[in-house]
């Protein structure tokens, strides 16, 4: 259960600090954060609860995270279930949290966005459903490549939450133009179900193209990690 319990928090922490920041800090007046603050930020969620939970639960945060670890052999799959349970509800609470705060102020509305991943009309800079479609499988599948290698036993040990991290930092820098970033379906629920509407009818993309884009991951880190005989 312990394991659960760590998933659960160190899935609230990713959404709320990084949807945090983008609601609440993004376009603050004069000093905002901006693009570049809220990759950051949900970069410093992995790094922060990799040290944190790591050795507790191994810091997936995500149902694509999992789903790759499995299809990569490291993670057994009588666990995926609960594991995307707790990040799932873990990025719900979070979410709510971020409304109660966000709500505080006013003028807000949550229909504008609340962080919400979306394409077309609702990609932050117009993007149609073929570019985030294709942006969210390749994100995915560079971050499990990076993952897989990173927590390999051949590689320098201590330094995967900081690879980590750094690339999912990486990955929204690319990426949040085209789609406000996923990568994670968890991330994705835990604000869409606070805007309704548009949110949950493109919530499926967010759930379908992560998962495809772990899976091409695992597979291409087996065949190119795979030890020398």
């Amino acid at each position: 259960m312990n394991k659960y319990v760590a998933e659960f928090f160190g899935t609230f922490w990713l959404v709320l600090g990084g949807c945090g920041s983008a609601v609440l800090a993004a376009a603050f007046p004069e000093l905002g954060i901006g693009l570049a603050g809220v990759a950051l930020a949900f970069g410093l969620t992995v790094l922060t609860m990799a040290y944190a939970i790591g050795h507790i639960s191994g810091c997936h945060l995500n149902p694509a995270v999992s789903i790759g670890l499995w299809a990569g052999g490291r993670f057994p799959a009588k666990e995926l279930i609960p594991y995307i349970i707790a990040q799932v509800v873990g990025g719900i609470v979070a979410g709510g949290v971020l409304y109660l705060i966000a709500s505080g102020k006013a003028g807000f509305d949550v229909s504008a966005g609340f962080a919400s991943n979306g394409y077309g009309a609702h990609s932050p800079d117009g993007y149609g459903l073929g570019s985030a479609l294709i942006t969210e499988v390749v994100m995915t599948m560079m971050f499990l490549v990076v993952i897989l290698g990173a927590t390999d036993k051949r590689a320098p040990q201590g330094f995967a939450p900081i690879a980590i991290g750094l690339c999912l930092t990486l990955i929204h820098l690319i990426s949040i133009p085209v789609t406000n970033t996923s990568v994670n379906p968890a991330r994705s629920t835990g604000v869409a179900i606070y805007v309704g509407d548009w949110a949950i009818a493109q919530l499926w993309l967010f759930w379908l193209a992560p998962i495809v884009g772990a899976a091409l991951g695992a597979v291409i880190y087996r065949f190119i990690g795979k030890e020398n005989q």
